[in-house]
């Protein structure tokens, strides 16, 4: 038992995942705030025009998946690595409901 623990503890792979864990802990708090935006920028557009912006639609859509790729691999339920480390096309690829038109 103890020997796996020792095991699991030098194997470098580990060490990376928690190195880009903690990359990635960075950067969802970026789109955080990016986020945040893109709702205040809709609630300005529906309160204005009476709709939402279908550009920051799709923006916020993507934002989300992007969000979403990030705590799978934070919790790891993936081993793809989001972009930047990967294509931008995993994130569009992503199972997300549709948006409304």
């Amino acid at each position: 038992m103890q020997q796996d623990i020792n095991d699991n503890i030098k194997k470098i792979s580990t060490w990376k995942r928690i190195f880009f864990m903690l990359v990635f802990s960075v950067i969802v708090g970026l789109v955080r705030i990016l986020l945040w935006a893109v709702i205040l920028l809709q609630v300005a557009s529906a309160l204005l025009t009476g709709t939402p912006n279908q550009n920051i639609l799709n923006f916020g859509q993507t934002l989300s998946a992007y969000l979403y790729h990030i705590l799978l691999f934070l919790t790891y339920n993936t081993d793809e690595l989001p972009f930047p480390f990967s294509d931008w096309s995993l994130t569009e690829e992503l199972e997300l409901p549709k948006i409304k038109k």
